[in-house]
């Protein structure tokens, strides 16, 4: 599986048919809102190409941090 972080100005570009979130509403937030996170599996869908992608481990550091997850509930 490989994870993504998006801006969320992006986020009507994302084919939800191509990745493992099935809409706008079912995606993670940062908590500023300014960026969701997208996972897929196999090929990267042509609409994803050139963006950086991360593995479970990097992925698991990132959304734990005070940016993805509220100190109160870590």
């Amino acid at each position: 599986m490989k994870y993504l972080l998006i801006l969320a100005e992006e986020i009507n570009n994302i084919d939800f048919s191509q990745v493992l979130e099935t809409s706008q509403d079912t995606v993670r937030y940062s908590i500023d809102k300014s960026q969701f996170l997208i996972k897929f599996k196999g090929e990267t869908p042509s609409f994803l190409e050139g963006k950086e992608t991360y593995t479970y481990n990097e992925i698991k550091e990132i959304l734990n941090s005070p940016s993805w997850t509220e100190e109160d509930s870590i």
